[in-house]
């Protein structure tokens, strides 16, 4: 298992480059005028002023000289400034908001491990009732509801209608303490994240122990007299969370993007908001550098799941030895 750390460890770097240089490239051919993100889009320029602009920031460059110029920045930490912040430096920008972002993610995160569990096992345990067919509806409806529709209608019936939570934000501006992160301006962006990833861990679940349930050692333990329950939780399930702690560190990133929706719509001041902010500012160092932190948050999930997956089946450690 250590081989296996250190191995993901070390290809860290390589998948970072390969990012940098996909993202550098997509910056290149994308319709994006530096110049313009600069001066701002109502600021009128002439072609002169224009060409001494792209002359200060090296724009007029060829484009291998600006990429090892911006590599060479990037292997020292150096990732720029941002035109979003103001001019300030990216990674402090980031630094300050990852925090908000991480609270926001692991708090959606368990809750789509504890819901889908329950109510997969749930649904598995009374296959063909009416209780099942409820689980599953409510699954086909989340997954095709869009997650801003979702997040609207959190806030208008929670925050406006009943005013039971907060409409955004991390705490009350006009508390004493207007810092840190209140729990009842969690609640709200954070079930609606988690909802954005619900359904399919609940349907992966379910459907995960039906199988199991057909398997011959557990028809064996049946044939035994050992009862519906203790066959589901003492010899299924332990066999459907196997494949169900990968699930989580792919579905991973999808956590992560949905924070952009989740995140603008209830004023959440995470990456999520500022990559919103960035984009419609044509902000590319600060783009670039959310690209790459959500890469290594992604990288480090995986890791994480299969560093799990070898703990829960010995054998994936025996084939791997």
């Amino acid at each position: 298992m250590l081989k296996l750390v250190v191995r993901r460890l070390a290809l860290l770097p390589v998948i970072l480059l390969a990012v940098a240089t996909l993202t550098f490239a997509l910056t290149e051919i994308s319709p994006f005028d530096p110049v313009r993100a600069y001066v701002g889009a109502e600021t009128d320029v002439s072609p002169q002023r224009r060409a001494e602009i792209a002359q200060a920031y090296g724009f007029d460059e060829p484009v291998y000289e600006r990429f090892g110029r911006w590599l060479g920045h990037l292997a020292q930490g150096d990732l720029g400034n941002s035109l979003v912040a103001g001019g300030q430096p990216v990674a402090g920008e980031i630094a300050s908001r990852a925090s908000a972002t991480i609270v926001l993610v692991g708090g959606a995160l368990l809750i789509v491990l504890i819901g889908g569990l329950f109510f997969g096992v749930l649904a598995a345990a009374f296959r063909g009732s009416a209780l099942d067919w409820v689980v599953r509806t409510l699954c086909y409806f989340n997954t095709a509801a869009p997650s801003f529709w979702l997040g609207l209608l959190a806030l208008y019936v929670f925050s406006i209608e009943l005013d039971w939570l907060p409409a955004g934000g991390t705490t009350d501006p006009r508390a004493v303490d207007a810092t840190g992160i209140d729990p009842a301006h969690l609640v709200l962006p954070m079930i609606v994240l988690a909802l954005t990833q619900y359904a399919w861990f609940t349907m992966f679940v379910r459907n995960t122990l039906l199988e199991v349930l057909r398997e011959d050692h557990v028809q064996f333990a049946r044939a035994q007299g050992i009862g519906e329950v203790a066959l589901l939780l003492r010899h299924a399930l332990p066999n459907a969370l196997i494949p169900f702690v990968t699930l989580v560190g792919t579905n991973l990133a999808e956590l992560i993007g949905g924070t952009v929706i989740v995140e603008s719509i209830f004023g959440w001041p995470g990456l999520g908001q500022i990559t919103l902010q960035a984009a419609l500012r044509e902000d590319i160092p600060l783009l670039v550098a959310i690209t790459l932190a959500a890469s290594v948050l992604v990288v480090l999930g995986n890791l994480l799941a299969d560093v799990l997956y070898r703990v829960m089946d010995p054998r994936v450690r025996e084939a791997a030895a």
